[in-house]
C-alpha cells in the first residue's frame, strides 16, 4: 500500500458503497473486505446480512474505528496480511476501489484465492480510467493531472479500463461472472461522442466498474 495515503481527507475512508451491496451473494456468512476504510461497508453487511466481516486496512486510526464495527480487522499491507488469514474461509473477498492502490494488484488477486471457500467470490470496484471528464482531460487538453481524490487519485499506482479489468481477472484464472459498469454520469457531454461512435464509447458513462469473479472450477 502506498505510504502517502495518510495524506488523505479524513472522509476519504468513510464510504458506504451501499451500491456495490447487490454485488454480495446474500448467502455469504464469512467475508473478508481489502482496505475497509473505518468498516462502515463492512457493518451494513452484518446488519443486512448477518454475515461475519473481517477487514484489513493500512492506516491505523480507521482500522482501529473499523475494529468497533467488525469482527475482526487486521492493520498493515495486504501482501504481508493475507498470510494471517485462514485459508479457505472467506464466501466472498471485497476490494472497493483498493486494487488500484497495490503496486501488484495481480499478486494479490492470486493471493486471495487460497482463502476462498469452495465456490467463493472475489467483488470489485474499480475506477474506469476512459471515464468521459478524463478521456476528454487527456484527448482534448493534453492533460495528465493527478488530484486528491477519484480516478486521477494521486495514491493511484494502476489504471484500468473496462477491457483491462476483465483480462486481469482471467489473466488468473479467475472466470468473471458480472462485469458491469456503475455510477454513471448524469451529464450529457458524453452521449454525442457515444452516439457518432454507435455505442463503442458507451463506457465512458461510468465512474467504476464492478465485477464479481470466482476462481474457475
Amino acid at each position: 500500500m502506498p505510504t502517502n495515503l495518510i495524506n488523505k481527507k479524513e472522509d476519504y475512508y468513510k464510504g458506504v458503497r451501499k451500491e456495490m451491496l447487490k454485488y454480495i451473494p446474500v448467502n455469504a456468512k464469512k467475508i473478508l473486505e481489502i482496505g475497509c476504510g473505518e468498516g462502515n461497508f463492512g457493518a451494513l453487511l452484518r446488519k443486512e446480512r448477518g454475515a461475519e466481516v473481517w477487514g484489513i486496512e493500512f492506516q491505523k486510526e480507521q482500522a482501529s474505528v473499523a475494529a468497533s464495527k467488525l469482527d475482526k480487522v487486521l492493520c498493515g499491507d495486504v501482501d504481508l496480511l493475507l498470510h494471517e488469514v485462514p485459508a479457505g474461509y472467506f464466501d466472498v473477498v471485497i476490494c472497493n476501489d483498493v486494487l488500484e492502490h497495490l503496486l501488484d494488484p495481480y499478486k494479490v488477486l492470486e493471493h486471495i484465492k487460497s482463502k476462498l471457500a469452495q465456490d467463493g467470490r472475489v467483488v470489485s470496484s474499480l475506477p474506469n480510467i476512459r471515464y468521459f471528464r478524463s478521456f476528454f482531460d487527456l484527448l482534448f487538453r493534453k492533460n495528465w493531472d493527478y488530484t486528491e481524490q477519484g480516478i486521477m487519485d494521486f495514491t493511484h499506482f494502476r489504471f484500468f479500463t473496462v477491457k483491462s479489468i476483465r483480462k486481469m481477472y482471467e489473466s488468473l484464472n479467475y472466470e468473471v461472472l458480472l462485469h458491469e459498469g456503475i455510477n454513471p454520469t448524469k451529464s450529457l457531454k458524453p452521449w454525442p461522442l457515444i452516439l457518432l461512435s454507435f455505442g463503442y464509447f458507451s463506457d465512458m458513462r461510468f465512474l467504476q466498474f464492478a465485477t464479481v469473479a470466482r476462481v474457475k472450477q
